[in-house]
């Protein structure tokens, strides 16, 4: 008897998968415990609309994920921080500092978990720096140290 997965069944298939499986199987434990449905057209019918909705719902994220990419490295960060005569900052900008200063700038979250920042940057000057997005979106962004106080 051929059964459409409603659930993911360990050693059989994962949910929306068509099986094809011994009658009992199907009669006596598949469907009474609600794990699949049998296959009718009208049940792969709904399969295939659910299928294609979140397809397109994943294009839209992965569209608006490059859009919020693009936005985010169209001019450079500017963060100022205390630094010495010889360019060398008296602290270090972190991930944290980049996500919060992206957030005030963006008006969205950031968290500073997307920030991909080897190490603390340490002096003035121009940095790039990868921020990951939803949908392997990876952004690089600008970030400029200036001296606190100059412009």
């Amino acid at each position: 008897m051929k059964v459409l997965l409603t659930q993911d069944v360990k050693g059989l298939g994962a949910a929306g998968q068509v099986k094809e499986v011994a009658d009992g199987y199907a009669r006596n434990y598949l469907i009474p415990r609600g794990l699949a449905t049998p296959a009718t057209s009208e049940a792969l019918r709904q399969v295939e609309a659910r299928k294609a909705a979140a397809a397109k719902r994943m294009a839209e994220d992965e569209r608006r994920a490059r859009g919020r990419a693009e936005q985010m490295a169209a001019e450079p960060l500017v963060i100022h921080a205390h630094a010495g005569e010889t360019g060398r900052l008296y602290g270090s900008v972190t991930a944290a500092d980049i996500a919060e200063a992206l957030e005030r700038r963006l008006g969205q979250p950031v968290d500073k978990r997307r920030v991909e920042l080897q190490e603390p940057i340490r002096r003035l000057g121009t940095h790039r720096v990868p921020v990951k997005l939803p949908h392997n979106v990876v952004a690089t962004i600008t970030v400029v140290v200036r001296p606190a106080g100059g412009s």
